[in-house]
């Protein structure tokens, strides 16, 4: 086994990979085989499939925002438009997530440099809730990919020398971080107000002076973003939809608070942001009494919580934000035996009051693994197996067949119904109107509104479902479309004429 082991260890130098302990890459390993059923999972879920929808339109030649809208910053449809199908935007997420875990081993290292115990079981916990069901680890979302470049920043303003390079890289991560899902920006400010602690009345300059340059860091590479858009004609586009839309996707989840004043409909949010204020005044009152590693992991923690219920929405993933710090903490707690080994009880109390305060739902881990060994071993067929997920995966995917069968690929189709976004990824194929999805049209146009423009652009298809019915398109549909096809609940409507000149977006 020593041979085996060396024999690694020597390949690993040839090719220039980083030496690792033998637990690591045993964690490593376990991780992987823990993503294997993520690559078998069937287009069923909503986020993922918007992401690939998005990422077709790129891929199609679409401007981001302006032909095809959704409300994230743009890395994560880039990425979509990269892997050009689910399995391989899953073997991304599966290799990032490697290297996120990596490089949060080496943050656990230099903050535990001589407690290799505190740095397993950080390193352990941090691995296996990012990668398992329960908190949608093995789902493609935006928190994945977004904390690797912050736990790297991290890593890089905690080195030994410190200047303004490494400070300015370190912005720059933050700002990558940020352009995967807003919430990133949040951790930047841990950062200030952690030189902050230490501040001498002979230091502001130099405060002053790294302050900026993270900040200039910070902006640069949303800066680049401004400028492509800008050249593409969608700056206007993509700072409302990636950007300012986001400040009423927050106020949003208060049903009937969206024509309330300020106040009254960002109450929540104003408290929220009170409690960073005053935990942070705690810290800053308390500092000569911590440690430099408590006091930085409690600034985190505050300002990674106020990420995580920043919608207030209890979707699982977002408290993948949290996780890092929660596993350092978790690693204090069982891992050492000193005076901030009982206080790390309060940042995790509140951590823990975050999720059962908002009512996080979670989604069960051993029944999600037990289904695939069950459909790997042949005891489970494949269609009871993807339907599993969600009742209408097998229509999903018959209507896709149908549609790349019928449909060329510049032909437009529209889809009503809440899985329209599977549709359009499986069938690679796009509606005119730039929405992919029922919540888009929603909450920022009208159904009349997508009816007159289809009626001016007809698509080749449109298909409608029974449990999403769409009155305005009767009209639309009696002048100059056919019913051809019913498969479960679904109708399929051809066009049988050529109304105006349908035009590209």
């Amino acid at each position: 086994m020593k041979a085996i082991w060396q024999k690694l260890h020597n390949i690993g130098g040839i090719l220039h990979l980083p030496d690792m302990p033998h637990w690591l890459i045993g964690l490593i390993a376990l991780v992987l085989v823990l993503r294997i059923p993520s690559f078998f999972e069937p287009y069923y879920y909503g986020d993922e499939m918007i992401y690939m929808s998005l990422g077709t339109g790129v891929r199609q030649g679409l401007t981001l925002y302006k032909d095809i809208y959704d409300n994230k910053p743009p890395l994560l449809y880039l990425t979509a438009a990269v892997a050009g199908s689910l399995f391989w935007f899953k073997a991304i997420l599966a290799f990032w997530n490697l290297a996120t875990i990596y490089i949060f081993y080496k943050l656990a290292e230099k903050l535990f440099p001589k407690n290799e115990k505190a740095q397993k079981i950080a390193t352990v916990i941090m691995a296996i809730l990012t990668t398992i069901p329960l908190l949608e680890g093995n789902i493609v979302n935006a928190e994945l990919f977004m904390i690797g470049p912050s736990i790297l920043a991290f890593l890089l303003l905690l080195s030994d020398k410190l200047n303004i390079k490494k400070i300015f890289m370190a912005g720059a991560l933050f700002g990558i971080a940020a352009l995967f899902k807003i919430p990133a920006a949040f951790e930047m400010p841990v950062v200030i107000a952690f030189w902050f602690f230490s501040l001498t009345k002979s230091g502001w300059k130099e405060f002053i002076k790294n302050s900026i340059a993270l900040t200039v860091g910070f902006a640069f590479p949303i800066v680049l973003t401004f400028i492509w858009y800008f050249f593409k004609g969608a700056l206007n586009e993509y700072i409302s939809a990636a950007f300012m839309q986001n400040v009423g996707y927050v106020s949003s989840w208060q049903f009937g608070k969206t024509q309330a004043p300020f106040l009254v409909r960002n109450a929540h949010l104003l408290i929220r942001g009170g409690v960073v204020v005053s935990g942070y005044v705690i810290l800053f009152l308390s500092r000569k009494k911590l440690s430099p590693r408590f006091l930085f992991l409690a600034t985190w923690v505050l300002f990674a919580l106020f990420g995580v219920a920043l919608s207030e929405r209890p979707y699982p993933h977002y408290l993948i934000q949290v996780v890092p710090v929660v596993s350092l903490f978790l690693a204090t707690f069982f891992a050492e035996k000193s005076y901030e080994q009982s206080l790390v009880v309060i940042p995790l109390a509140l951590t823990l009051f975050v999720p059962v305060y908002y009512h996080f739902w979670f989604y069960p881990t051993s029944t999600y693994y037990v289904r695939f060994l069950n459909f790997a071993a042949g005891r489970m067929s494949k269609d009871a197996y993807f339907n599993d997920f969600a009742p209408t995966v097998t229509r999903n995917y018959q209507i896709a067949d149908f549609l790349i069968n019928s449909a060329g690929k510049n032909d437009h189709v529209f889809m009503w119904d809440p899985d329209s976004p599977t549709v359009y990824a499986l069938s690679r194929r796009l509606p005119i109107i730039k929405y992919v999805a029922n919540y888009h049209v929603l909450d920022y146009s009208t159904t009349e509104e997508v009816v007159k423009e289809l009626s001016i652009n007809p698509p080749k298809f449109i298909v409608l479902t029974s449990e999403s019915p769409l009155p305005p398109i009767s009209p639309l549909l009696k002048k100059g479309y056919l019913k051809i096809q019913q498969i479960d609940n679904a109708e399929i409507w051809s066009r049988v004429y050529n109304s105006g000149n349908a035009t590209k977006r």
